[in-house]
């Protein structure tokens, strides 16, 4: 049974929604304490757990196989939240994703294999995931949604190049992308990406 903490308003139509996705080694109540930055007063919440605080084992872009069947557990459990908002009766258009590190990758991953009119993607220091990025994997058009890809141009653990690289395949398929880049070499969220999301994104 794949675990889910709800918090905020209660899902319905008309109402805006945040999938909520932490970072590894991390948990479901960790992410949701970014709520206190950014404006996510009036939002339902919904954030799932990781089996054992990783929803990968291996880095975002090892060979694809070893990431499996874990990845694709990870996508379907986000998937999962995703439908019981719609059935909720929250527009696809008033979803956000929201994710930090492995939760970055997940947001960008779920939301370009899926691409629509989303209220927006935060991807939080994250990439598209793959040993290299297959194109064939992606579909859809996400008709304008703004996505914020962040991170430091130096992280050890994501490459400036994938985040590029990212944010030239969302381009490609609709989203209005904001990469915003840092020099130190801090895997963390910054002030100024938080200001940023607030005023582009939830604003």
């Amino acid at each position: 049974m794949n675990k889910l903490i709800n918090e905020g308003q209660k899902p319905q139509k008309g109402k805006k929604a945040a999938i909520m996705i932490h970072g590894r080694g991390a948990s479901a109540e960790s992410i949701l304490s970014l709520k206190s930055y950014l404006k996510l007063d009036d939002f339902a919440l919904i954030a799932p757990q990781a089996a054992g605080g990783t929803w990968y084992p291996y880095s975002f872009m090892a060979p694809d196989q070893s990431n499996q069947p874990a990845l694709t557990n990870s996508l379907q459990q986000i998937k999962e939240a995703f439908g019981s908002l719609i059935e909720g009766g929250v527009l696809a258009s008033d979803i956000y994703l929201i994710g930090f590190s492995q939760g970055a990758c997940l947001s960008l991953e779920f939301a370009s294999r899926n691409a629509q009119k989303l209220g927006g993607v935060v991807a939080f220091t994250g990439g598209l995931i793959g040993e290299k990025i297959n194109r064939d994997n992606y579909q859809g058009d996400f008709e304008g949604t703004p996505v914020l890809i962040s991170g430091s141009q130096q992280d050890m653990h994501v490459p400036l190049e994938r985040m590029q690289e990212s944010e030239t395949l969302l381009t490609k398929h609709g989203a209005k992308v904001k990469l915003m880049t840092f020099a130190d070499s801090a895997h963390t969220i910054r002030q100024e990406e938080i200001d940023w999301v607030n005023q582009h994104i939830l604003g």
